[in-house]
Parts: C-alpha cells; sequence; structure tokens
C-alpha cells in the first residue's frame, strides 16, 4: 500500500517525492531526513517502519532483494556505492548495468526493475548516482549521472569503468554479453556509455532519454528504446529523433515488424543487416518507468550476444 501510494504521488516518475508531489503531512519532515526538500521511497518506508520488498516488474520473491550484495568502490578518493547481484554458477555470466533516473536510488531501482529475478543467472550491478545537476535540479542537490564526456570529471564513466573490471576480475563473465540500461538520466548515461564504452556491449536499452550531443559518436550496436508518448520531461518527439538517427547508425530496414508487446507496450523491430537490430518500445503513458519494461528488457538482451 505504501508503495502504491508513493506512485499515485510520484507524479513525474522519478522515484522522488519533491516540491507539489509532497503532500502536507507530518510524516514528510520526518521522512526528509537530510532535509533536501524530498523524499525517496527508502526514506518513505524507514519513516512508517515498513521493511523493504522487491519491486514491481519482478516476481515477489523476498529472499532475492535480500540477496543483494552492497557493494563500494573508492573513485578519485570518492566512496561510491552499488547493489550487486551475483548467481551461483560455474557457467560463463552475463552482466546488466541498470542505472537509476535523476533523484533516484539504486534500491528503487532494484525494486521497481527486478532485473536481478527476471534473469537470475546474469550478474546484475544497480549503481548509485552522486549529486547532480538536471533538467529538475540545477543546483544539483538529487543524485545522477554525468550527461557529457568530461562532466564532473568523468568520475561516473570513471566509476563504470571500476566496478566492471572488478566483475571481469572476480567473476567468470561473459565477455560477450554485457549490457547495459538505464531510465531517464540512468537513459542518457547509458547512451553516453554506448558512445564512449560501445566496444564494451552486446546491447543497450535506455528508457524516456536521448543521446545528449552523443549521436556522432554511437556506432552500430543493438538497442531497445523505451518512450512514452505523453512524456512531459523528455518529449516524445526529442525521443523520435534520437530513435530515427539511431536506426540509421544501425543500418536499419526503413519498415518495421511487430516484435513483443505488453500491457500498454508495444514493440516494433527493425532489423538490420549488419546484425544491429533496433527496437522501439512505446507506449501512451508520461515520464514514468512501465513496470512492464524490464521483462521485454530481459528478453532483448538475450536475444542479442556480441559476435
Amino acid at each position: 500500500p505504501l508503495a502504491n501510494r508513493f506512485q499515485q504521488l510520484d507524479a513525474n516518475g522519478d522515484g522522488v517525492l519533491s516540491g507539489g508531489e509532497l503532500p502536507n503531512a507530518p510524516w514528510v519532515k520526518r521522512a526528509d531526513t537530510n532535509n533536501d526538500g524530498s523524499v525517496t521511497l527508502d526514506e518513505a518506508r524507514r519513516a512508517f517502519g515498513v521493511v523493504q520488498s522487491p519491486g514491481n516488474g519482478a516476481p515477489e520473491d523476498t529472499q532475492s532483494f535480500a540477496s543483494l550484495q552492497r557493494r563500494e568502490w573508492q573513485i578519485d578518493g570518492v566512496a561510491r556505492q552499488a547493489l550487486v547481484h551475483i548467481p551461483k554458477t560455474d557457467a560463463a555470466i552475463p552482466v546488466v548495468f541498470a542505472f537509476h533516473g535523476h533523484g533516484g536510488t539504486m534500491g528503487h531501482a532494484a525494486r521497481t526493475s527486478g532485473y536481478h529475478t527476471l534473469w537470475p543467472e546474469a550478474i546484475v550491478v544497480y549503481m548509485q548516482g552522486l549529486p547532480t545537476p538536471g533538467m529538475t535540479d540545477p543546483e544539483g542537490r538529487k543524485p545522477g549521472w554525468q550527461m557529457r564526456p568530461g562532466d564532473q570529471g568523468d568520475r561516473d564513466l570513471k566509476f563504470f569503468d571500476t566496478v566492471l573490471a572488478d566483475v571481469k576480475e572476480n567473476y567468470r563473465v561473459d565477455a560477450n554479453r554485457i549490457y547495459a540500461t538505464g531510465h531517464s538520466n540512468g537513459g542518457a548515461f547509458t547512451y553516453l556509455l554506448w558512445a564512449t564504452r560501445g566496444e564494451v556491449f552486446a546491447a543497450v536499452a535506455p528508457s524516456a532519454a536521448i543521446a545528449v550531443r552523443g549521436l556522432p559518436e554511437l556506432k552500430p550496436l543493438p538497442a531497445l528504446h523505451v518512450a512514452g508518448e505523453k512524456d512531459e520531461l523528455v518529449r516524445f518527439s526529442w525521443q523520435q529523433y534520437t530513435m530515427n538517427a539511431v536506426r540509421k547508425i544501425n543500418q536499419c530496414e526503413a519498415t518495421g515488424k511487430p516484435w513483443e508487446s505488453l500491457g500498454p507496450l508495444v514493440g516494433t523491430i527493425y532489423p538490420s543487416a549488419i546484425g544491429t537490430p533496433f527496437v522501439s518500445l512505446i507506449h501512451p503513458g508520461s515520464h514514468k518507468f512501465p513496470e512492464q519494461a524490464p521483462t521485454l528488457i530481459v528478453k532483448f538482451f538475450k536475444e542479442n550476444v556480441r559476435k
């Protein structure tokens, strides 16, 4: 019930209640422990004493959320964190990197996407951003990701490089099955990773995002893009421009074919003669991340292995 109420209040679907989204209620002050004028679902749960549980769009399995390991790395003297799912297997392991939106948290991303329950055989890394200026947060009080090469001293690209090197060193990673996905600001960072680290990935799946000045740097790569036709934050027309550009980069056919659909999501695949298909996953909603999207993102990842 608390999670449902939180989602109702979270009008822009960024995983954080702020401004007009905050109700005039005593619990808000109690929940805003860091006095930043906003409340995450984690903070609301702590305020009400609610035990964490796994998220929407994934099977309900309390043990699976409990199995996530909180890890920490030092990047240029700054502590960076992630929640990591490690499968118990002797086989070569695929890796999925998942990035929350601006103002979100790694815990919220784990609950609302549940990639580790949808694909338990994969290493799944939910990375935590740092305070970063954004479209709705020009002062940079909320956590997010760098948007362009060189921003914030490339702290987030360095973070990614360090974590990837760590998992490769300590686990039997399948180098042909490494993937990245993210929503909103996390989706923009996914595009940045494609532009700057594209050779690493088998496929990417950004959501509610655009490639910020990075289109010229993109090389052909299987990609899926989730977009809402009524997105009030990252306009659908902006996302269409990015999607059309990606189809050209990937040398896709001009006419798409029906792919998978689930709930409000309608998938269209644009085949590519060079093996880099593009899938548009369109829904009639707003900026909010559709709870059915992770299921189809995992399907797309499983269909694409780097050759």
